[in-house]
Order: structure tokens, then sequence, then C-alpha cells
């Protein structure tokens, strides 16, 4: 009873447990493998026909149903129109069969009911070998708020003219000149005598000599003099002449 109670336990858990396993496909000289995972039937071979794009996989049914898990990754294999997924189509033996999927951005997995007896299993696509595109990112234009700059108002500089004070030159009363002669002095504007000095004398060089001009005006005063008493004695000496000339007459006429 023991022994049979631990085959039916280990039967249970290996039911239970599913394995996942992978086996290559060959695209146009390119390997990608294909993982998968089976209850109640086995996976012998897996071919791809490139001419229809679908994945042909040779299986044996050992119980009367059995479960097929298979990941697609869309680098290898995939089914879409226009950029949009599309539903695969499946036969087993020629006939529909049922699935349900799981869809990833990298990946397509499908769970497929294998009915008893079934022999192959064909998975129908749209493309293989593609190049996934990166969605691209849109990234939202960041608006920059314009910063308004404030007009600096430059304060006008008021210049304060500088008045020039007008410099009054003062008139320079210019004293005139007055010169005086010989023996006088100017004073208060006027010539005066110079009495610091003796008659006939002037100051010359801070002392007294004598005076030219006097003794010029002394010398022709006594050649005038003297000239004077000449004509009046050539005066006289004519009148008595005269005199005697008149007599001499008056005494020829008696």
């Amino acid at each position: 009873m023991k022994i049979s109670l631990g085959l039916i336990l280990f039967t249970m858990i290996s039911t239970a447990l599913v394995y996942a396993e992978t086996m290559p496909v060959d695209i146009d000289g390119t390997s990608y493998d294909v993982e998968y995972s089976v209850t109640g039937m086995t996976v012998s071979g897996i071919e791809a026909d490139t001419e229809f794009i679908s994945l042909i996989l040779t299986v044996d049914v050992t119980e009367s149903n059995g479960s097929l898990d298979i990941t697609l990754d869309r680098t290898f294999f995939d089914s879409t129109y226009e950029g949009v997924d599309e539903d695969f189509f499946i036969l087993a033996d020629d006939d529909e069969a049922n699935f349900s999927e799981t869809t990833t951005l990298t990946q397509r997995i499908l769970n497929i009911d294998v009915p008893s007896g079934t022999q192959t299993i064909e998975i129908i696509g749209s493309v293989f070998g593609q190049t996934l595109e990166e969605t691209p990112v849109e990234e939202t234009p960041v608006e920059e708020t314009p910063v308004e700059e404030t007009p600096v108002e430059e304060t006008p500089v008021e210049e304060t003219p500088v008045e020039e004070t007008p410099v009054e030159e003062t008139p320079v009363e210019e004293t005139p000149k007055t010169q005086c002669g010989p023996g006088t002095i100017l004073k208060d504007g006027a010539c005066v005598l110079d009495e610091r000095c003796g008659p006939g004398t002037i100051l010359k060089d801070g002392a007294c000599v004598l005076d030219p001009t006097s003794q010029s005006s002394s010398s022709s005063g006594k050649g005038m003099g003297k000239e004077a008493i000449m004509g009046f004695v050539v005066a006289f000496l004519g009148a008595g002449i005269v005199a005697v000339v008149f007599g001499i007459i008056a005494r020829s006429q008696r």
C-alpha cells in the first residue's frame, strides 16, 4: 500500500509540474530556440515553412487531451497587420484548434488544446525574423516660459550747467605820468619847486648839484643887460649927433 501511494503521489506531482523545453528552429540559416511545455503529450520536432509562414510541430498525444504552451519571440515569428497584432491561425491535423493567448511587447505565448490522436499542429502567422522597431518615446516638448525682461529705465542724469562767474577785471587806473623840469618835483599830481636843494641847484642821484638851466638863464640875462646898455649909449650918441647937425643947420640959415 505504501508503494502504491508513492506511485500515485509521484504521478500527481509529475502531472502537476510542467517543465519547459526548448527546440531549435532554422530560418534562412539563422537558428532560433523555441521554448515550449506540454501536458499529456510530447513534441518530437518543429520546422518552419517560410513559404506559407507557419510553424509545423510533430506531436504525440498520450492522453485523451493534451495541452501545449509555446512561447514565440516576436523577432522569430509573429502575426501582425499594418503594425497591429492579429490572431494566429492554428490547425490540429487540418482542423481548427482552440487556443488562448498572452501577449507582451517582445513575446506571444500560446496555450493550445490538442485533441487525442493529433499528429501535427500548424501555427500560421504573417512574418518570420522581423526586427522589432522600438516605439519612439515622444518627448513632450518643454515649453519654456519666456522671461520677460523688464526694461531698465535709465534715469537721465541732468547735468547742472556750470555757471562761470565772470572775472571782473578791476581797471587799473593809470596815473598820468607828469614830467617835471629840472628844479621841480611831482607832488599831488603837480610840479612844484624842489626845495630840498638851494637856489641854482637840483637833486640828482641823491645829491644837490648846480642847475645847468639856471646858469644858462643867468648868463643870458647878463648878456641882455650888456646889450641894453650898449644900445642906450649908441642911441644917446646918435641923438647927440643929430642935435649937433640940427644946430649947425640952424646957424647956417641965420
